[in-house]
């Protein structure tokens, strides 16, 4: 009984201890990280200090599987689950490229953001349920909020849906927790609001922390939220008993190591076996060093405030807890301390030397792999200084550069460029060394800041093998929706991690009857409706596809992406790349758009689209047999995409592919769907039918188009037809229905400059799109806002009158 004791003793301690030493270890790299910054070492610092205690007792109740969506406050955390050393932590403040140094993301997020390896170097999954998973962070505020909804509800769906049993090293049968933190400023945001009544509707596993500190920058809460308590505002979200729907709020003060302990195993408890949503509210959290490294809190905080925040840090109110505990002894009714005030204070200092310590490691490891570029730049400037004949300009340079204590990359290639721009005029061995040199460097810099954009894998989009689809006499033609909705219907009995969801898209099988009758077939998990909210339906789709899922997220209409685009943009374009490759989501993005009587649910506002949105490849079939090939071949990549499907198709006939499910159409591939000789037309979407009916009168007015079908504008023709065609016809047409200068423009840049278009050109390039506002409501509206089959004849015949006005005389 006395070993029994003394063991459980010594395991309490040492885990207090550790507790204790994690919090050090967390808030010295705070305090250092902001030297850092502002010494010029670091470029800044957003830090996690005065948040360090909830997030120990958060740790707690991780497990291997559970997956966390957070923001730039999380990095006790971090190192709680092993995610990060202290190296790693200082290596991505200084922005350290090498993948080994900085594994979170190569040097490219900002500091204290946090991302686990999902893949492998090869794109490949891991088994996600053997590690704590840390979804990338991200800092635009609430963002992280959608897709934390999304991994949450891939655990229901792993629990629920039999056909997933085998997926085992996605999931162990639904029981993985998806852990959000917020700042409490942050919750202003509707994505918070739209994803805590999504959660409660449909519940499943998630529990998010609010660290309340009681600020949004400098503006104080309680002039951002209508009641002091967020269970007052959520009171209407709560569960009560008896109720099927509903979340968990608790309430609970960040400096209290017990209470936090009690909470968090409370909510662990509900999400991980009852998949009941759980909301933390952490309050009375502080900010030591203020928001940022950009300002000083004591800008905005009166000294009240700051006086408060030093006696309720909870770095001190748990060191208060550790010295006042006392362990009963119950065999001699005495009580012993868990540790002196002394050995508390060693900790404290131990700490702070291995902080340093490996800080030191970290900035020395980053500084040498740059003064190695320094140096070899260096030895080739002085052989070149030595053969070239303007000695002088480059001795001048040398004593400017050198100056520089601690040059970044950008110091030295410029310094070398600059020297190359000296020396243009002359031909010396030298030259072509430092040439040879700086080029061999450009591509391992290119390598190290402009990949991963898209998947490089073999499973990359543009790696899927073309199949054409099968027709043969007995083919029928049949309404296009028909074709989608028996490709579908394929898809789904081919994958069983495909899941689809959109507004409208489960009972009456969407709006336009794509999915008809595939949810009395599949069941409502896997084909199901969701309510009105395009930012969470983007967000269920990230969070399942980096789940390993298949996800197709509907948005209803084109016009509806506005209020999913900040996390399309922010969050799933941006993921592989700000993770070096480490993270993926592959997730289509079904919606419709193009040509429609109507100022709403209509439209092509691909400009906005394209700009936003690189990192997803962007697909604008013209007919159904084109989308379905395109759902195809995006169920067998694992790129992300947004599918546009031409929203006055649905009931136009075309032929019944035999092969439903298994033939494709090529990603950034265009086709030529009429040959011609006299001008290239370059279209696509709902404006191809357009110019296919112009074509026939403008043969009999004597003009022979060559149509090309862009099919894919994310990416656009890999294969440089479009310039082939130029070369034939040395005229250009772009029909667009976007506005004046939208992708117009864009498909301008990538045939004119991109292809080199221009030199085979003998008219100037000549664009037809829609109007500048948008598409008036009605037949007439429509014609005299986007461009028209007379629209159309009248542009190319009016580009070949100037060509030869005889043959072509004026029309009007």
């Amino acid at each position: 009984m006395e070993l029994e004791s003394a063991l459980s003793f010594y395991e309490f301690k040492r885990e207090i201890l550790k507790d204790y030493r994690l919090c050090l270890i967390s808030r010295e790299c705070s305090i250092l990280g902001r030297k850092e910054a502002l010494s010029g070492s670091a470029k800044f610092a957003i830090l996690g200090d005065g948040k360090e205690l909830p997030q120990i007792a958060m740790a707690k109740v991780f497990k291997n599987g559970d997956f966390r969506s957070g923001y730039y406050r999380d990095q006790t955390l971090a190192f709680a689950t092993g995610e990060i050393t202290i190296e790693n932590f200082f290596s991505q403040m200084y922005a350290d490229a090498d993948p080994e140094r900085e594994p979170q993301s190569r040097g490219r997020m900002m500091n204290a953001h946090y991302a686990t390896h999902l893949v492998d170097v090869d794109g490949n999954w891991k088994n996600l349920t053997e590690q704590k998973n840390h979804a990338a962070d991200l800092s635009p505020t609430a963002g992280q909020i959608p897709r934390l909804f999304g991994l949450a509800y891939a655990s229901k769906i792993y629990r629920q849906e039999k056909g997933l049993s085998k997926q085992s090293n996605f999931s162990n049968q639904g029981n993985e927790i998806a852990f959000g933190t917020i700042g409490d400023a942050s919750t202003s945001e509707g994505h918070f609001w739209e994803a805590i009544n999504a959660a409660s509707a449909l519940q499943i596993p998630m529990v998010l922390s609010i660290w309340d500190d009681g600020y949004g920058i400098s503006v104080d809460s309680t002039e951002q939220r209508a009641k002091k308590q967020f269970k007052e505002l959520l009171q209407g979200f709560e569960k009560k008993s008896g109720e099927k729907k509903g979340c968990k709020i608790f309430h609970v003060k960040g400096w209290n190591y017990p209470e936090l302990i009690e909470t968090y195993s409370k909510a662990e408890e509900l999400a991980r076996n009852e998949h009941v949503p759980v909301i933390i509210h952490v309050d009375e959290l502080t900010q030591p060093q203020g928001h940022s490294s950009s300002g000083s809190h004591e800008r905005y905080k009166s000294k009240e405030r700051l006086q408060w925040e030093k006696e309720f840090d909870c770095l001190k109110k748990f060191k208060e807890w550790i010295l006042d505990f006392k362990v009963p002894n119950l065999d001699n009714n005495t009580s012993r301390s868990l540790i002196s005030e002394n050995e508390l204070e060693e900790l404290e200092e131990s700490v702070k030397e291995e902080v340093k310590k490996h800080q030191k490691i970290a900035w020395n490891q980053y500084r040498e792999s740059l003064n190695s570029i320094k140096s070899e730049a260096m030895q080739l400037v002085n052989l070149l200084e030595l053969q070239s004949s303007k000695k002088v300009f480059i001795s001048q340079q040398k004593d400017i550069f050198l100056k520089i204590t601690n040059p970044y990359k950008r110091e030295i290639y410029h310094f070398v460029r600059k020297i190359l721009r000296i020396i243009r005029d002359e031909n010396i061995a030298a030259k072509s060394d430092l040439i040879t040199w700086f080029n061999k460097n450009l591509k391992r810099e290119e390598d190290n800041y402009n990949t991963k954009l898209y998947s490089d894998t073999t499973k990359s989009a543009l790696n899927i093998p073309y199949i054409a689809p099968e027709f043969d006499q007995e083919s029928k033609l049949v309404d296009g929706r028909l074709i989608v909705r028996d490709n579908f219907d394929k898809l789904l009995m081919k994958y069983p991690e495909l899941i689809a969801f959109g507004e409208d898209l489960g009972k009456i099988g969407d709006v336009n009857q794509g999915f008809e009758g595939l949810q009395a077939k599949y069941g409502e998990l896997r084909v199901s409706d969701t309510g009105i909210r395009e930012a969470t339906i983007i967000g269920q789709g990230i969070g399942m596809a980096m789940r390993g899922l298949r996800p197709i997220a509907e948005i209803q209409y084109i016009d509806y992406v506005l209020y999913g685009i900040q996390t399309m943009s922010d969050d799933l374009a941006s993921l592989r790349y700000r993770t070096g490759g480490r993270q993926k989501a592959p997730l289509i993005i079904r919606t419709r758009g193009h040509r429609l009587e109507g100022i709403w649910h209509s439209g092509s506002p691909m400009a906005g689209i394209l700009n936003y949105l690189r990192g997803i490849y962007l697909l604008v079939p013209r007919n159904f047999v084109q989308a379905a090939g395109f759902y195809n071949t995006m169920m067998m990549s694992d790129d992300p995409c947004m599918i546009v499907e031409c929203l006055n198709g649905y009931r136009l006939k075309e032929p019944l592919p035999k092969n439903l499910g298994e033939f494709t159409t090529p990603v950034g591939q265009v086709e030529v769907t009429k040959e011609g000789k006299h001008i290239t037309i370059l279209t696509y979407g709902a404006c191809w039918k357009i110019v296919t009916e112009a074509a026939k009168e403008l043969s009999i007015l004597g003009i022979d188009i060559e149509i090309i079908d862009a099919q894919s504008l994310i990416p656009f023709d890999i294969k440089h037809q479009t310039v082939e065609s130029l070369k034939k016809t040395n005229r250009l047409l772009i029909v667009d229905e976007d506005v004046p200068g939208g992708a117009s423009a864009y498909l301008l840049h990538k045939v004119i400059e991109e292809q080199r278009g221009f030199q085979y050109l003998d008219s100037a390039p000549v664009t037809l799109t829609a109007k500048e506002h948008r598409p008036a409501y009605g037949t007439d509206g429509d014609y005299f806002s986007k461009p028209s089959v007379d629209d159309v004849i009248e542009k190319v015949y009016n580009i070949m009158h100037e060509v030869n006005p005889t043959e072509y005389p004026p029309i009007r």
